[in-house]
């Protein structure tokens, strides 16, 4: 029996309809956009850096299936997202045939990924922490009115240029951050974003990895 795939996963309606109207759910609370662009985004660097580290191709093709449905919870609601995501995420690719031990990892990943309950259990969810947490640009932000802006949507509107650089050699992941301070301060990023760069430090300590944040030039982390 040959695998179950990303491609499966990508393709597969029911799966698609979920993440669709979660991010209906979040635009309609106000959020920044987590539909397809984001995910898709978190599970190519996934998998990636996971590659990179030393995981196999399967590993990789794991983390990308996790990335991809990781916020699939907000279509039943945004608090305890990660958890119930988890739980739909069982259901669905048990339905598509994927191997159980495959959905554990698959399933511990998601249900580790939320700030207030993250963990980087294994290695596909500390790099999908890593990805998820990294995210920060400005085609993020759906409010069309900045004078509307909420403190979210300044600091990723703010956002000019993210790049996110492993260095296997170094042992580094490097969030470069390139922020116009007249849009917001960079102490507005960390009031929003402390909390998920510490998490980011802790999943990088998973790969024995030193987490850095480097905004406008000035290491900060």
């Amino acid at each position: 029996m040959s695998q179950v795939t990303y491609a499966d996963v990508k393709n597969c309606d029911e799966i698609n309809t979920y993440i669709r109207q979660a991010d209906v759910s979040l635009k309609a609370m106000g959020y920044t956009e987590h539909s397809f662009a984001h995910v898709t985004r978190c599970a190519e660097l996934a998998a990636g850096w996971l590659l990179e580290l030393g995981g196999t191709e399967r590993e990789a093709e794991l983390a990308r299936v996790a990335a991809y449905m990781h916020d699939i919870g907000n279509v039943i609601n945004r608090y305890g997202h990660a958890q119930t995501g988890a739980g739909l995420a069982f259901r669905l690719l048990d339905k598509l045939g994927f191997d159980a031990e495959e959905i554990a990892v698959v399933i511990t990943a998601i249900g580790n990924h939320d700030e207030e309950t993250a963990h980087a259990v294994n290695a596909v969810a500390a790099v999908l922490i890593l990805a998820d947490k990294t995210d920060v640009r400005r085609s993020r932000v759906r409010n069309d009115d900045v004078a509307a802006f909420d403190i979210h949507d300044r600091v990723n509107y703010a956002v000019t240029k993210a790049d996110t650089v492993l260095d296997v050699e170094e042992r580094t992941l490097t969030l470069d951050l390139d922020v116009d301070t007249e849009i917001c301060p960079v102490m507005d990023y960390f009031e929003i974003f402390l909390g998920r760069m510490i998490l980011c430090r802790r999943a990088a300590d998973f790969f024995n990895l030193k987490f850095r944040l480097v905004i406008n030039g000035s290491k900060l982390m």
